[in-house]
């Protein structure tokens, strides 16, 4: 995928992409992603359904930068979290940001009740951070790619480079079913890439791709 002129920002997203926020809204959240002295990198891909992978997290600061970014996008992106979040005073908050309940008794049975969702809807984009954490996961969580393979869907891939303030669109990566050889391409296509806002804080496969 080519790359725009740095401080360009995409405002219309593609046809296909399921979208949010109007052209205004857009334009307010991009520009505040920019004048921060971030910008955005590459071209979403014009596709319905997608999981939207998104490393490393090491920060609170990525969900501000990343949440501007998809906002000055235009991107409706859904997020999966505890049912228990919406028998909160903040479930409205949750809902305007696409946060969707889910049952969370099992790993097994999470990942087949976002599948079933994912097949009912006519377009979703999926937002997971593999990590799972922010604080040195030992390993890539495999749900991401469980999900995405359960429902034929292509896994976008997104990266944070602090030290360029860059948020990347990198490539689109279609499953094969191995799980660890396709893990070891995904990482390969992080490598040179990406940055952590705390590098003390890196996933341990990340920090093999590090510098």
């Amino acid at each position: 995928m080519s790359k725009p002129q740095p401080n360009q920002f995409p405002i219309v997203p593609p046809d296909q992409v399921p979208q949010r926020g109007t052209a205004l809204s857009r334009k307010c959240f991009s520009q505040l992603y920019l004048k921060q002295g971030w910008r955005f990198e590459g071209e979403l891909p014009n596709i319905p359904k997608a999981v939207a992978i998104m490393t490393p997290h090491t920060s609170n600061y990525d969900a501000w930068f990343g949440f501007l970014a998809i906002l000055g996008l235009g991107v409706q992106l859904t997020v999966f979290g505890k049912a228990s979040l919406f028998n909160t005073p903040l479930k409205h908050v949750f809902k305007w940001i696409g946060v969707m309940p889910v049952q969370r008794d099992s790993a097994q049975g999470l990942t087949q009740e976002i599948i079933k969702t994912i097949k009912a809807a006519d377009r979703m984009w999926i937002g997971i951070a593999p990590e799972g954490t922010r604080k040195q996961a030992k390993k890539i969580k495999s749900g991401f790619y469980h999900i995405a393979h359960g429902a034929d869907l292509p896994i976008v891939i997104f990266a944070f480079d602090y030290d360029h303030k860059v948020i990347r669109c990198m490539e689109v990566f279609y499953t094969t079913g191995n799980y660890e050889q396709d893990l070891e391409a995904i990482l390969a296509i992080y490598k040179g890439n990406f940055s952590p806002k705390n590098a003390a804080w890196l996933s341990k496969p990340l920090q093999n791709l590090y510098k």
